[in-house]
């Protein structure tokens, strides 16, 4: 029996689309190994097996037999659907998804063209993220409110501090090893591995150099170089493990950390990306130095995590009286 890769766990084929079934093994075969071969990224992976599953149910609703009786037509109605329902980019990513999917099953001559590439998507643009922020106080007080008596706590406070100073993604931070801390030019430096596989190195700040210190040091990892930097803690017994923090623990963690710090935005990891950048580019820093450090392509990118304009924007509110 086939099986892909969905989410991280494997699904058998018996669960493929019905209007794939029908279409043949070779169908089948190709719908499979576009999930399993040409989408590393498992975020998107997921994203997308949602989409396909999502329009291929649609059409068999919709009385069509095979994949080769979708029409452009089809894919535009859905999309329209999805444009009234969700987002807008989230409308856009679901058209790549079937662009992605059809293209693939052309190139793999299952069919003879690919109905999403003449449907155009809605139109979006942002100039500002969506992402909740922190401002330089707020962080502070989450940092300084974390118990670093326990291993758990100097674990919290070092991730933390890593995404904050060195505007790491999570993936990036969950994804390090313990080697990837070392010191060169007798400061200590941080290796992430960010999305598309591209590595980029940065000196710590020193106030994310004393945390990753604290941390390695206080809970002994320094002996374990190629163990993952953050780990899970045993369940009863308090002591980290050699198993990777899952991302949907570490947002708990950033969720429960918080609360208890008194804070009411709701913030998740990527929070503290856009906390970071934010306070470098107010503390003076160039956007064009905020995106090399950022590792961002084009500084379009880095600008949606500039939120200098929120404070201009209040202090502007505060002028109306009445």
């Amino acid at each position: 029996m086939m099986e892909l890769l969905v989410g991280g766990r494997l699904a058998p084929a018996a669960k493929l689309p019905g209007i794939v079934v029908t279409s043949g093994e070779r169908a089948g075969l190709r719908f499979l190994e576009f999930f399993a071969a040409a989408i590393r990224n498992p975020h998107t992976r997921r994203a997308y097996s949602k989409a396909a599953a999502d329009f291929l149910t649609w059409c068999e609703s919709a009385g069509l037999s095979s994949l080769t009786a979708v029409q452009p037509l089809h894919v535009a109605t859905w999309i329209e659907i999805q444009t009234r329902e969700h987002s807008a980019p989230t409308a856009k990513l679901r058209l790549a998804a079937l662009r992605h999917l059809f293209d693939w099953l052309v190139t793999g001559q299952v069919i003879p063209t690919n109905p999403a590439g003449s449907v155009r998507g809605p139109r979006h643009s942002a100039l500002k993220g969506k992402t909740p922020v922190l401002d330089a106080a707020e962080a502070r007080q989450l940092l300084d409110s974390i118990d670093t008596s326990t291993p758990a706590g100097l674990r919290d406070r070092a991730l933390i501090g890593l995404m904050v100073y060195s505007f790491a993604r999570i993936g990036a931070a969950l994804g390090m090893t313990v080697a990837d801390v070392f010191v060169q030019n007798r400061r200590l430096w941080v290796r992430l591995r960010e999305k598309g596989g591209k590595r980029h190195e940065m000196p710590c700040h020193h106030t994310l150099e004393e945390y990753l210190h604290a941390y390695i040091d206080g809970v002994g990892l320094g002996a374990d170089p190629k163990g993952p930097l953050f780990r899970t803690v045993g369940r009863g017994t308090k002591t980290l493990t050699r198993t990777a923090l899952p991302q949907a623990n570490a947002y708990a963690m950033v969720r429960r950390r918080a609360e208890a710090a008194g804070i009411d935005t709701k913030i998740g990891n990527h929070t503290f990306r856009a906390t970071g950048i934010t306070a470098y580019l107010k503390n003076g820093g160039t956007l064009e130095n905020a995106a090399a450090m950022a590792n961002h392509a084009s500084t379009r990118t880095t600008q949606l995590y500039d939120r200098r304009r929120d404070d201009i924007s209040l202090d502007e509110v505060e002028r109306i009286r009445v």
